[in-house]
């Protein structure tokens, strides 16, 4: 593997959502992740087709049974081996199985056991269920995904669960891994989603301590969509345009691709009182064209401008098949590893695997037991 990483020994307890994300994120970068399945998720042959979970790519899958004794001990070995492990489950789980980090550091004290949770591993919340949606409203976050008198509206699952969680989750690990190096200690990453969406608002508590953000009027500032000059806007085929011409500059090239140069009501442009007239008279003005009529117009521009894209039609735009944005991998088309480095270029180095599906090959290479008798046992179990 040629990344960044490369050299770096990664285990991933299996999870969903952010823990695997984090778990592409470093693989993309070059470490040696290797997934750990429930051998009850193993269900029938891995065939030839790669698994359906694009998040799963770059990385083998073991399968262990963590309530057979010899399967932790597997798990342990392999522990032994790593430099990182992380997980996702509730605070606690990992220790009722008996890998908890007392008993991985232990084993392995230069271990950095990244741990993915939804609240954090103490407060109030800590042993409860919650999904994206709770962790950033509780963070301060989804408060202010508003338009002006609309309901707050939630940004897909992108600012807990991967922003704020599985990013942090790899640039914590990533963090522990460096300081390891000097200090010659592992130690354990706390990464909650409800912490990582609140460090993702440290702007807007920056606005808002300038007096220049009101968190009592969402949709009515700055970044909101208060602003004309910063939404989002129809076009006369129904789709949409993106503007974001804050500086003076920029704002004047807007009014000059748009035919508002010189217009005196246009001219007062950091006026808020005149911010939902100016928006109305701006909509009824990109009304007027087409999506492809305005990128002939303003692309390549610095209007600030962008059109609003599905994934497929991001996948198929000419910037992005320039520089490789996103790539086909087995008939998939998904994300490329970000970000690039001019040296050490991160690759996808196979396809996503299914449950088990290089489970003997793992003990072997790692040097885990008899492998013979762990499968056997079914203390582990390989996908046929």
């Amino acid at each position: 593997m040629a990344g960044p990483l490369s050299g770096y020994r990664i285990i991933e307890i299996a999870g969903i959502g952010p823990g695997p994300f984090a778990a592409m994120m470093l693989a993309d970068m070059g470490a040696e992740v290797i997934r750990v399945d429930r051998a009850q998720a193993v269900r029938g042959p891995a065939g030839d087709k790669p698994a359906g979970d694009l998040m799963l790519r770059g990385r083998r899958n073991i399968a262990l049974d963590l309530k057979h004794p010899d399967g932790v001990e597997a798990l342990l070995q392999l522990v032994e081996k790593a430099d990182g492990l992380i997980e996702g489950f509730r605070p606690g789980v990992m220790e009722r199985l008996g890998v908890g980090p007392d008993v991985c550091l232990a084993r392995n004290p230069k271990l950095v056991f990244g741990r993915m949770t939804g609240w954090g591993q103490e407060g109030m919340y800590a042993q409860a269920a919650g999904h994206d949606i709770n962790y950033i409203a509780l963070a301060g976050s989804l408060a202010h995904f508003a338009r002006k008198d609309e309901m707050p509206l939630p940004p897909l699952n992108m600012v807990g669960d991967f922003g704020g969680g599985g990013m942090f989750l790899a640039y914590g690990v990533v963090c522990g891994l460096l300081e390891a190096q000097k200090s010659g200690a592992g130690q354990v990453v706390d990464t909650a989603m409800v912490d990582g969406a609140a460090t993702l608002m440290s702007m807007f508590w920056s606005f808002k301590s300038m007096g220049i953000f009101d968190e009592n009027a969402p949709g009515t500032n700055l970044l909101d969509t208060g602003a004309h000059f910063y939404d989002v806007f129809e076009c006369s085929d129904g789709k949409y345009v993106s503007l974001g011409s804050i500086e003076p500059q920029f704002y004047a090239e807007l009014l000059r691709l748009t035919g508002l140069e010189g217009d005196v009501e246009f001219a007062r442009q950091m006026d808020q009182s005149m911010w939902p007239h100016l928006k109305e008279r701006l909509r009824e003005v990109m009304k007027k064209k087409s999506r492809d009529e305005w990128c002939a117009i303003m692309e390549a521009t610095d209007v600030c401008f962008a059109p609003v894209l599905t994934m497929s039609e991001a996948a198929a735009h000419p910037h992005n098949v320039e520089r490789k944005t996103f790539v086909n991998i087995n008939g998939h088309m998904q994300p490329a590893p970000a970000p690039r480095f001019s040296r050490t270029t991160p690759t996808v180095e196979r396809p996503s695997a299914h449950p088990g599906q290089h489970t003997a090959d793992i003990l072997r290479d790692w040097g885990v037991g008899n492998a013979d008798a762990l499968l056997s046992s079914g203390a582990a179990k390989q996908a046929q």
